[in-house]
């Protein structure tokens, strides 16, 4: 059946109501999970969590959920996904966009198989390709300098990087970025399917995409073969659920795709995360422009505000038609705090400690603050004035410190297959030591989760002033085994 032909069916979420009608009908419980939908739970959880939750937390093969005649209400719930974003098929994912790109790497890169993978995707694809093992190479996207802010990959570095391998059967790139910035998704597309390569698009920051017409298009409709949705990041499913949808002419086996999926999935789903899904998705298809247009007005007034302070600006719109850069997100809110004298750590720490605000990302920079499809207003507005009165305390004479230059890891590539390094013997040893060596570990600063350093890289002084900056700035480092950095894993022998 055609995915428009649940459009009508939109208003319904089958999954959350046939988890409800179990629920509290007062079913006999004899299976898992233990707490017998909350009377058998400890009483600090339900008063925490709420007997109604623990009543709803349900196992899977339930008669009338997701087992019984086809289609289930869980089957219908994803059908219904697929249609709001126009996809032949969407799987909904409990363990994050992480277990889609895991995924994917497993359907379209099995052991030896080459794709292209853009340098600062996230930490899982690289996890993916271990698990997978396959190989990469990598396209850098551009990057900002003077912001420290890595934008898009152009159809032109990508059509470049293809040309340089004509073994290439899939290209990983990321759209929109943490920062709020669309890449040229149609042009990447373009590039990539005259070249015989599925196009898949890391779209876990823009699950709203094509859900207004101020925002940028959504990917299938531009034409990748697949996307990934952080369903929790925006459009307010619970956190660690996700979607990962297939596009209606996708060059990518939806039967591959489908034992990959099964293969990174618990067996025991949760169904709170599941449900979540299914009625984000409804209120998105549903009543999604409309609460859009309220968040995006109360955005462009608190853009206004904030970029009335003294010494910063709000970077978005201005930025499109640079390099890398074909659409931005009202729905990121990036201050450019360098005219301050302070870094983004800085005054991120002050609005904590002052104001109990808490914003998304700090960098050297910038802050970055992220609205919700259904962005409570009055937060917002206050906002810029508690802004203004930390900066005006904390404001020194003269620019912020220096941003540490690009690292190199933006150019360079593997020179050891990343799943020999990752399951290779190794050893740790002082980081100056490691400068020379290659990595067993993909490092990233968190958030956004993009690797600094990959398995199979080789470590450089750059890349570790780079990371050493970031530490002593006071970001966290994700997959180092010594999150200090007074040690690095290195290689010592590829497995046999």
């Amino acid at each position: 059946m055609s995915p428009d032909a649940h459009f009508g069916e939109q208003p319904t979420a089958p999954y959350l109501e046939a988890i409800v009608s179990y629920g509290f009908r007062g079913s006999r419980r004899f299976h898992v999970p233990g707490h017998k939908g909350g009377a058998g739970a400890d009483p600090g959880l339900r008063n925490a969590l709420g007997d109604r939750a623990l009543a709803l937390d349900i196992a899977q093969d339930i008669e009338g959920i997701d087992i019984g005649p086809s289609p289930t209400p869980y089957e219908r719930a994803e059908q219904l996904a697929a249609a709001a974003y126009g996809a032949s098929r969407t799987w909904f994912l409990t363990n994050g966009a992480t277990q889609g790109n895991h995924a994917l790497c497993l359907a379209v890169a099995p052991l030896g198989a080459h794709v292209l993978v853009q340098r600062n995707s996230h930490a899982s694809v690289i996890d993916g390709l271990v698990l997978s093992g396959g190989t990469a190479s990598f396209v850098a996207p551009e990057y900002d300098v003077e912001l420290g802010m890595a934008h898009g990959v152009t159809p032109e570095a990508l059509a470049a990087a293809l040309g340089r391998a004509a073994d290439i059967g899939a290209a990983f790139i990321v759209s929109p970025t943490y920062y709020g910035m669309a890449a040229d998704v149609r042009g990447c597309a373009e590039v990539a399917h005259a070249a015989g390569v599925a196009l898949i698009v890391d779209c876990a920051w823009g699950s709203h995409f094509g859900f207004h017409p101020a925002l940028p298009e959504s990917p299938l409709r531009l034409g990748a073969d697949a996307m990934l949705a952080s369903t929790h990041k925006i459009v307010g499913s619970l956190t660690q659920s996700a979607m990962l949808h297939l596009a209606t002419d996708s060059r990518i086996d939806a039967d591959a795709v489908a034992r990959a999926v099964r293969l990174v999935r618990s067996t025991s789903p949760n169904s709170l995360l599941l449900a979540s899904l299914d009625s984000a998705r409804r209120q998105l298809a549903v009543h999604g422009e409309a609460l859009l247009d309220r968040t995006l007005a109360a955005s462009a007034r608190a853009r206004v505000a904030i970029d009335a302070v003294s010494g910063c600006s709000v970077v978005g719109e201005a930025m499109v038609g640079r390099p890398g850069i074909a659409g931005w997100d009202p729905l990121r809110i990036v201050i450019d705090v360098r005219g301050t004298g302070c870094t983004g750590y800085e005054l991120a720490a002050a609005l904590r400690a002052t104001y109990d605000t808490y914003v998304e990302l700090a960098t050297h920079a910038t802050l970055v603050l992220v609205l919700g499809l259904g962005q409570p207003v009055e937060p917002l507005e206050s906002f810029p004035h508690d802004f203004a009165e930390v900066v005006r305390r904390m404001a020194r004479a003269g620019r912020g410190p220096a941003i540490a230059r690009p690292p190199a890891a933006l150019e360079q590539q593997t020179v050891v297959p990343i799943r020999n390094a990752f399951l290779g013997v190794g050893e740790s040893v002082p980081t100056d030591d490691a400068i020379g060596r290659i990595s067993c570990e993909s490092i990233a600063g968190y958030p956004p989760g993009v690797p600094t350093l990959l398995p199979g890289e080789r470590v450089t002084a750059e890349v570790v002033a780079y990371l050493r900056e970031l530490t002593t700035a006071g970001a966290r480092l994700h997959g180092a085994a010594d999150p200090s950095l007074a040690t690095i894993r290195v290689l010592v022998r590829e497995p046999t």
